[in-house]
């Protein structure tokens, strides 16, 4: 049966590291404050060597469908409150908008 947890954040960019399946992952929170920007996620193994770089917090999908060759084995997905279609804003990451992480 899949498990799903929110990843907890907070409306600040930050670089962490989580333990997901049977492996730790460095994830990196950026926010590009220009036109089309938004909050971007990049993963780094537990060494800190990139995997995927520049990853829009798109709500409703699996952000890492796509990239289902690099077997990561969960599912990535962000959502927000008041406005599931609505990309997160700066000052909502963590607080009106999240990210959960479904590994089965």
């Amino acid at each position: 049966m899949p498990t799903t947890y929110e990843i907890p954040l907070s409306p600040t960019p930050k670089t962490f590291s989580i333990d997901i399946g049977n492996a730790t992952y460095q994830l990196t929170f950026t926010y590009r404050n220009v036109t089309e920007g938004g909050w971007i996620l990049s993963i780094a193994d537990s060494n800190g060597n990139d995997l995927l770089n520049g990853v829009p917090l798109v709500p409703g999908v699996d952000l890492l469908a796509q990239y289902a060759y690099l077997g990561f084995g969960f599912q990535l997905w962000c959502a927000v409150d008041a406005n599931p279609a609505a990309a997160p804003a700066f000052a909502d990451l963590g607080v009106s908008s999240h990210v959960y992480v479904t590994v089965p």
